[in-house]
């Protein structure tokens, strides 16, 4: 039995996405099951909330439930579905919910089921203190408030899926396809798994979250000094990175700028830099009007070698690869607006 839990403010489509992912995994373990002439071993799910009662999706939707949480006991996996919010102070800030969610998490863990959470749903794990010294993924966008609240997680923010010890994290919103195909891989078999990805359309090859990450132009910070370090990397791609350089120009040693800057970003200064400049590099590419070689120029890699690797470290893909996936949709979002 696989309980899905849900709260006010989740997404309709992290509950029935799943479901409908289950719902086909069952269809193909019964067409298996009559070709091999033996019973079928379906998949079980069902819906709980805290106190048994429907929840009002981010949408506005009434969600009914089947039950309160923690009324049957331990089940073979806890599905945690993620709050769709901008702000997690205010979500974390309700102590009693996540308090009472992280003890029936602990519970449930320590009884043997596997839990699994995708997006912002990791911090709820966090917060129950079961990601501690593990690995963990959550929303490319959240990575760097996530790994400054938990940090004694392992976040590993590229990835599309994590797993240790019967936790599963997924990355951003959608990654909960990804996360149901492999509890059914994980209850229904992985050739069930891999059948249901082809009938469903689901790329189970996706595994980094990296080439749909955005450039985020707030720094997430309020380091003054930091933020005027980052303007004038910023400001200055194609130029030669001197660490020494910079923080003449800021008036601040080398020591003190590096180690602002790591309390700040969690990143060293030249790590920063690269990460921008191919943020950069992603945006020209995904126009189409350039080529991966014109784009290292532009930020200031004049080795195209050294830029490919860089850029196939931080996106998971090549620059033409890259290009090839994304030109097309970033055109065809322009010409849609």
């Amino acid at each position: 039995m696989i309980q899905i839990w849900v709260y006010d403010g989740i997404l309709a489509s992290g509950v029935f996405g799943p479901v409908d992912v289950f719902t086909a995994a069952n269809r193909i373990i019964k067409m298996n099951a009559v070709e091999a002439r033996a019973p079928a071993r379906l998949m079980r799910w069902c819906l709980r909330s805290l106190d048994g009662g429907p929840v009002q999706t981010a949408s506005g939707q009434t969600m009914p439930v089947d039950g309160k949480i923690g009324v049957n006991g331990p089940s073979d996996a806890v599905l945690v579905t993620a709050p769709f919010v901008s702000d997690m102070d205010s979500f974390i800030g309700n102590r009693r919910q996540v308090e009472e969610l992280s003890a029936l998490l602990r519970r449930q863990h320590k009884a043997g089921a596997v839990l699994a959470t995708y997006c912002t749903g990791s911090y709820l794990l966090a917060e129950a203190g079961l990601l501690d010294g593990r690995v963990a993924t959550t929303h490319w966008a959240k990575s760097r408030d996530f790994a400054n609240r938990y940090p004694r997680v392992e976040l590993r923010s590229q990835e599309v899926l994590t797993e240790q010890d019967h936790i599963i994290c997924g990355g951003a919103v959608t990654s909960f396809l990804d996360l149901a195909l492999r509890l059914v891989a994980l209850f229904g078999g992985p050739q069930v798994a891999a059948t249901t990805a082809k009938l469903l359309l689901i790329d189970p090859g996706r595994t980094s979250q990296s080439p749909y990450a955005d450039l985020v132009r707030d720094h997430g910070h309020t380091d003054q000094l930091v933020a005027k370090a980052q303007k004038r990397m910023e400001a200055s791609l194609q130029q030669k990175f001197s660490l020494s350089r910079l923080a003449a120009e800021l008036a601040v040693s080398e020591r003190t700028l590096n180690r602002r800057f790591k309390q700040a970003t969690s990143q060293a200064p030249l790590e920063y830099l690269q990460g921008f400049r191919v943020e950069v590099a992603k945006r020209l590419l995904e126009t189409g009007f350039t080529t991966p070689s014109s784009a290292s120029q532009h930020v200031g890699y004049s080795d195209f070698s050294t830029f490919r690797q860089l850029f196939k470290r931080k996106v998971g893909v090549s620059p033409s690869e890259y290009q090839r996936r994304f030109a097309n949709t970033q055109r065809a979002l322009d010409r849609s607006e």
